[in-house]
């Protein structure tokens, strides 16, 4: 049986700093443009058909997401090379980042798997994930899938975002209650 460590809500988001292919640094769970929160979509690479589409489906929430102050990223641990060619098939105008480590896909306690072929991809890769993280660095919202088909459904995702952000609603970090 593989044992994982899950990221747990509440926690502090770990550090990760990666290459955008203009050769800027992103930090996941930073936010930028003014915005307070990020969320940080982790997906499996280009190989993902169902990774495309769900990309591509995001960038019509994120006027919606950067109105409550949300901007978004996305990464995998794909290269350089394939995150090019990967941007070629998808329609979004938020950044992308390349090149999560195994190291790093198991500190934000991601499922890994092992490509079926050469013809999928060329490393092992994480199964997707998604964070909000909060301006004080803490993960908000967590989502973590073992497999492509279980992602949470966007426009419910964006309008739950919009409740919890409403500071009449003082909403809590739903999840961490002691075990």
């Amino acid at each position: 049986m593989v044992k994982t460590n899950k990221l747990a809500a509440g926690s502090e988001f770990p550090t990760i700093t990666l290459n955008a292919l203009d050769g800027s640094l992103h930090t996941l769970g930073s936010p930028r443009e003014g915005a307070t929160w990020q969320m940080v979509v982790i997906y499996r690479g280009r190989h993902c058909p169902m990774c495309t589409r769900y990309l591509n489906q995001l960038e019509a929430f994120k006027e919606k997401l950067a109105e409550i102050g949300i901007d978004i990223i996305a990464a995998s641990g794909d290269s350089n090379a394939q995150l090019e060619e990967h941007l070629t098939k998808l329609d979004v105008s938020f950044p992308f980042v390349y090149g999560v480590s195994e190291s790093q896909m198991k500190e934000m306690g991601l499922y890994i798997s092992i490509p079926r072929s050469e013809q999928e991809t060329d490393h092992h890769f994480s199964e997707p994930g998604m964070f909000v993280i909060n301006e004080q660095g803490t993960v908000q919202v967590v989502d973590i899938s073992n497999n492509p088909f279980v992602r949470p459904d966007i426009e419910t995702l964006v309008n739950g975002l919009t409740w919890i952000r409403n500071p009449d609603n003082n909403y809590p970090i739903r999840g961490t209650a002691p075990y």
